[in-house]
């Protein structure tokens, strides 16, 4: 029991902490004002009417007691009545008297008048409306062969202080209420900020200086953020130096191999030997790539369409299809993104004969698709094929010179980038690869468009 009301709390709950806080803050505050307002309506607002309505019952009683007295004068009575008491009297000479009104149940000036007037009347003696007249209640009273109509102002049976009091509630209540909001958006606001910035970072984002802000256990959480960046920052150039390194030490020895290459007079063993040096030299070039820091290059605007096309002409081959959505801009790494392109074409071509690359919108999102007709992977590698430095032992592994890190490099460009990529099988009966891009990056690079677009139709 407790466990389903915990799960449908967790539902209707806010998922943001600052509409959380904020249900903390305002929801004791309009309880507060509730409890008061009913205590208020049930102790004082509620008596008092009870009793301002119970003294003009009584006045009318004491007015037809009065009246009934011979010796009194009728005209002068009732101007006594309006003058000190503030009663509008007059006697109607009718037989019938209808008897039957309309009930408001629902109004508190209704309720109490019907209460008194019970107590007071029998029944059928009565009539009342408090909305034929904006601030006059008629009450008429049989008598003899016709009525009393009696024209009472409604102030004689309300107290005005209710509408003040109301006021004094709902204002202060609203006031608060805005205070925190304010206070809680800036409470909130360095939190925003931390994430954004560890977002940012997760993406391969270059961020500047982080300053923490706001409350103490905020701040630490920010500072520990920062040391933690420039721990793994320091660790990646420090990986990148190292491997600097190791290729420059490499390479020294390989250029040396090629010159006794050339000194062997055996041709089959020097063509040999020289097939696997320049193996050797471009899986350790696979490997500076996988290991080359994505955090010097800065975010840029840039035309996709155009970079696709130039990767297509790169390779001049007939057998690269495309279908590609024209000025199509994105906020990003123009290099990453034209590597991942490379391999991701490269990948395609050494396995397939018939290449087809798309690039199309979905509402505000992009899809860039790569089909080709080799043989394909078993859907039990799609996953695994993303690892770095994984082969596959079965048909796309039978080159020598492939360390398995083309689709890993891929696949890390477009998830900084804040994407994903995934494979399918292809249309042409061999693998697709599709990279998708957020609606973020497309949104921003739409308005960039449309402000170069402006300024070149006003120049």
């Amino acid at each position: 029991m407790f466990f389903g009301l915990s799960n449908f709390l967790k539902k209707i709950l806010p998922k943001r902490l600052f509409y959380r806080a904020l249900l903390i803050v305002a929801v004791p505050i309009l309880v507060l004002q509730l409890i008061i307002t009913i205590v208020f309506f049930d102790s004082l607002w509620i008596k008092t009417n009870k009793g301002m309505t119970r003294a003009l019952i009584n006045e009318i009683n004491t007015f037809v007691e009065v009246y009934d007295n011979e010796k009194i004068n009728k005209d002068e009575l009732k101007n006594l009545f309006s003058l000190y008491l503030d009663l509008n009297i007059e006697f109607i000479d009718k037989n019938i008297f209808d008897s039957q009104y309309n009930e408001r149940w629902f109004s508190p000036i209704d309720r109490t008048l019907r209460r008194e007037l019970k107590s007071s009347f029998n029944s059928g003696e009565y009539w009342f409306d408090t909305t034929s007249y904006k601030e006059l209640i008629d009450l008429r009273i049989k008598y003899e062969d016709g009525y009393f109509k009696f024209l009472v102002p409604k102030d004689r049976v309300t107290s005005s202080s209710a509408r003040l009091f109301a006021l004094w509630i709902t204002v202060p209540a609203i006031i608060m209420v805005i205070i925190s909001l304010i206070f809680l958006k800036n409470q909130t606001r360095p939190i925003t900020n931390l994430a954004r910035a560890a977002e940012r970072f997760g993406k391969g984002e270059e961020i500047e200086e982080f300053k923490p802000s706001g409350a103490l256990e905020i701040r630490q959480a920010g500072y520990e953020f920062d040391k933690m960046r420039k721990r793994i920052l320091k660790h990646l150039n420090q990986r990148t130096e190292m491997l600097s390194g190791i290729s420059h030490d490499l390479r020294t020895p390989l250029t040396r191999m090629k010159l006794q290459i050339a000194f062997i007079k055996d041709n089959d063993l020097s063509k040999k030997l020289t097939e696997d040096i320049n193996e050797m030299e471009k899986m350790l070039n696979e490997y500076l790539q996988f290991t080359s820091s994505s955090y010097i290059e800065k975010d840029e605007m840039f035309n996709l369409s155009d970079l696709i096309e130039v990767v297509i002409e790169k390779y001049d081959n007939e057998n690269i299809l495309k279908d590609i959505a024209p000025r199509v801009y994105v906020n990003g790494r123009k290099n990453l993104i034209n590597r991942c392109l490379n391999n991701i074409v490269d990948n395609a071509l050494k396995y397939g004969n018939k290449v087809e690359i798309k690039l199309n919108k979905k509402n505000t999102n992009l899809f860039i698709i790569v089909d080709d007709d080799g043989p394909g992977i078993s859907s039990k590698e799609y996953d695994n094929v993303f690892k770095p430095f994984y082969k596959i032992d079965k048909g796309r592994s039978d080159s020598k010179s492939s360390v398995g890190l083309g689709l890993s490099i891929a696949s890390d460009i477009i998830r900084s980038h804040g994407g994903n990529i995934m494979l399918e099988k292809s249309k042409m009966n061999g693998l697709r690869v599709k990279i998708f891009l957020p609606a973020l990056y497309f949104f921003f690079s739409f308005l960039i468009f449309l402000f170069y677009f402006l300024n070149f139709q006003l120049v």
